[in-house]
């Protein structure tokens, strides 16, 4: 009697098959591959994961430690910008005070008062160099070319004496932190002179036609 069972003969021809297709889908996988299993024994291989993994640890330490410096050094040079822009307010309070008297009110004052505005002119000095000691600086752009990303248009001035767009008074300085802008200046920009030139080329002679004499035939 034959034994005739069709579950059995699949199971048996494919099992050539799934042995076969083992090896290869072992080798598709790259050494270092999550899942992959490294065999403890295989000394080389071990040691090049973990020198691997070793590099990549090192590499990511080394961006911490340079952003970290990064972000220590803006901190330290602009961690005080609020501060410093409300004391900034101060330093105006105190310059409007010694525009208040011109310098014929100054002589014509008595000694009470010159001392006065001497201690006044004092504290403003020692307070811009306070600011100057940790990176504030005062900036005042008269005749500069006006710069959007330093200088708050307030008004146009006819001037044209001047090239359009210069500034031609400050009504507020402004001030730096570092690199950044702190504050920016107030001025009035002069309208109704030359505009500004234009930076030439390199090569002033491109797009003349050539003044080369001809040569006669």
């Amino acid at each position: 009697m034959t034994d005739d069972n069709p579950s059995a003969e699949a199971a048996g021809s494919e099992a050539p098959d799934n042995a076969a297709a083992s090896p290869e889908m072992s080798a598709a996988k790259a050494p270092g591959e999550p899942g992959e299993t490294i065999d403890p024994s295989d000394h080389a291989r071990v040691a090049a994961e973990y020198k691997d993994k070793l590099l990549r640890v090192l590499a990511e330490m080394e961006n911490l430690r340079r952003r970290t410096a990064r972000e220590i050094a803006d901190t330290r040079a602009y961690g005080i910008s609020a501060f410093a822009r409300d004391i900034l307010a101060v330093a105006d309070n105190m310059d409007r005070a010694l525009q208040a008297l011109d310098v014929e009110l100054r002589e014509k004052a008595d000694a009470g008062v010159k001392a006065l505005l001497d201690g006044v002119e004092l504290t403003e000095r020692e307070l811009h160099k306070v600011l100057e000691k940790h990176g504030v600086r005062k900036f005042e752009p008269i005749g500069e070319k006006f710069d959007p990303n330093l200088h708050q248009a307030m008004f146009e001035i006819p001037d044209p004496s001047v090239p359009a767009g210069t500034v031609a008074q400050v009504v507020q300085p402004g001030y730096m932190i570092g690199e950044r802008m702190l504050r920016p200046a107030l001025v009035g920009i002069a309208k109704g002179g030359p505009k500004p030139m234009a930076e030439s080329p390199a090569n002033d002679n491109v797009g003349e036609p050539s003044r080369d004499p001809q040569p006669s035939s």
